[in-house]
């Protein structure tokens, strides 16, 4: 039994062999890439074709720009590679293969990053998160090789603090071991975050978030006491009517009007150990923690006091002597004395 099945192993491992010689003896046939990405600016057999042999190197066709994809068609690869003997390619039902350049790309936004920095080093324009760069011709995304190692830097830039222009010469890294050079002139403007209104508001509006958004402004135009934060003005009002676009500044804001002008309050007499409630019409309108007018209605005086709330106004007095001049000396049926 033991004999049988050495026999029989020993059989499968020779048709195992067999099979693998048959198969190392048939030939690999070329086949055709559906996509294909390339280093260079040419195209080689190799990058088209899988299994291309000793002609993989062969150069057939110009390569994409940097960064950038194309498409060509089977029937113009396979006229291509007819002079080099590549026997039995095999098309895999393609009609076109697509071809992209490998490329490095260094946005717009870094060369602006560079600039800014390099101002800031040199100049008196702030930190260079502050400074805003603008080209004379507009700056787009630079593809350079695959292989580019490094960062732009500036070699040279000279400023003009009196218009804000400047000109200066980059060096960009073009490959392995290659540097180019880049010429830009344009502006730069040291600017601050604002608070700007998204809509005209009438005068006393309070300011909700939508009315207020945050904007670069250039630092020059923006004066000290600008608001800089939303939550600065959110909650508040304004003094006065306020166009949309307009930079608010923090003597236009005021704590939201909890007393009107004309309107009936609560006027509070506190001295040591008496309060004394009697109504009261105010002459004029304020936010909690103003001083404003208003006349007692009982004794026809105007008085000075502090709003401390909603139609609720406080007048302190040093001695008893002077509450009794400011209030009746019996109380009305509407007074309350406590």
């Amino acid at each position: 039994m033991i004999r049988t099945l050495a026999a029989a192993f020993v059989s499968l491992l020779a048709l195992a062999a067999a099979a693998s010689a048959q198969n190392a003896l048939e030939p690999v046939h070329p086949r055709l890439k559906a996509e294909a990405t390339v280093t260079s600016d040419i195209v080689r057999i190799g990058d088209l074709v899988e299994n291309a042999g000793v002609v993989a190197k062969v150069a057939i066709f110009r390569a994409p720009d940097l960064g950038f994809t194309g498409t060509v068609s089977v029937d113009s690869v396979v006229e291509a590679v007819r002079a080099h003997a590549l026997i039995g390619l095999d098309t895999a039902g393609l009609s076109e293969v697509t071809v992209t350049r490998a490329a490095r790309n260094i946005a717009a936004k870094d060369i602006e990053e560079t600039i800014a920095h390099a101002l800031s080093v040199q100049s008196a324009l702030g930190p260079a998160k502050d400074i805003v760069v603008t080209f004379e011709r507009p700056m787009r995304a630079m593809y350079v090789e695959a292989s580019a190692k490094g960062e732009p830097r500036v070699a040279r830039i000279n400023f003009d603090a009196r218009n804000g222009r400047f000109d200066a010469t980059m060096e960009i890294p073009t490959g392995a071991a290659t540097r180019g050079t880049l010429r830009l002139s344009g502006r730069a403007v040291a600017t601050v975050e604002v608070a700007t209104l998204s809509q005209a508001v009438e005068r006393g509006a309070v300011l909700k978030e939508a009315d207020v958004m945050i904007e670069r402004r250039s630092r020059a135009e923006v004066g000290r006491d600008a608001v800089t934060m939303r939550e600065q003005a959110v909650g508040m009002a304004v003094r006065t009517a306020l166009q949309a676009g307009r930079t608010l500044r923090t003597a236009e804001l005021m704590k939201p009007e909890v007393v009107l002008r004309n309107e009936t309050v609560m006027l509070v007499y506190q001295v040591p150990g008496i309060t004394l409630t009697v109504r009261g019409k105010a002459s004029e309108g304020g936010a909690e923690g103003d001083v404003i007018s208003v006349l007692n209605e009982q004794t026809k005086r105007t008085v000075q006091g502090v709003i401390v709330g909603p139609g609720r106004v406080i007048v302190s007095t040093s001695s008893q002597r002077i509450a009794a001049n400011l209030a009746p000396a019996r109380p009305p049926a509407n007074a309350n004395v406590r």
